[in-house]
Parts: C-alpha cells; sequence; structure tokens
C-alpha cells in the first residue's frame, strides 16, 4: 500500500494542520484504506447486489388532493403574467 501524503492533502483540502495533527489524521486514513484492503479481499461473486440494506418496503401515501390552490391569489403576487402563465426572465439563450 502506498504511504499517504497527509501534507499534500491538508493543502488540497485547504485545512491547517500540524505535527501531532498529521499524524493523528495518517494513521486514521491508513486504518481505512487497510478495512478497505481487507473488503477487497472478500470473495462476493455469489452475492446479489441489495437496493436496501434492510428488506423493507417504503410506506407511500395515497396520492389524494389535499387542498385546493387559489390560482388568482398565487398570480396576484406574481411580478408578470400572461395568459394565465408566469413569465420569468431568460437564462439559456
Amino acid at each position: 500500500m502506498p504511504k499517504i501524503d497527509v501534507e499534500h492533502l491538508s493543502r488540497l483540502a485547504q485545512i491547517g494542520l500540524e505535527g501531532e495533527e498529521l499524524s493523528e489524521l495518517y494513521e486514521n486514513l491508513d486504518q481505512i484504506m487497510r478495512m478497505v484492503d481487507q473488503m477487497r479481499e472478500i470473495d462476493t461473486t455469489e452475492v446479489e447486489p441489495l437496493a436496501h440494506p434492510l428488506d423493507a418496503n417504503q410506506q407511500l401515501r395515497s396520492d389524494v388532493q389535499t387542498e385546493e390552490i387559489d390560482r388568482e391569489l398565487n398570480q396576484a403576487m406574481a411580478p408578470l403574467i400572461e395568459d394565465g402563465f408566469y413569465i420569468v426572465p431568460r437564462v439559456v439563450d
């Protein structure tokens, strides 16, 4: 495993670390990288991919209208309307 250049990473991240902070960060990153290497060694060829780690169903609510929208009231607050549509500035040419 290549040595992690923590000083370079801290400069890239614009984090001011010195001395013991750098060595502590190095140790933490080194532990993470060793764990990733261990995980890469695990044979997962017979494992089916999961969409979610728990076998759970999403509880969905009924798609029903719960309130009325007063279009005239909402459009009364708009700066510019034409034929019932909101007019907005062009942002893409």
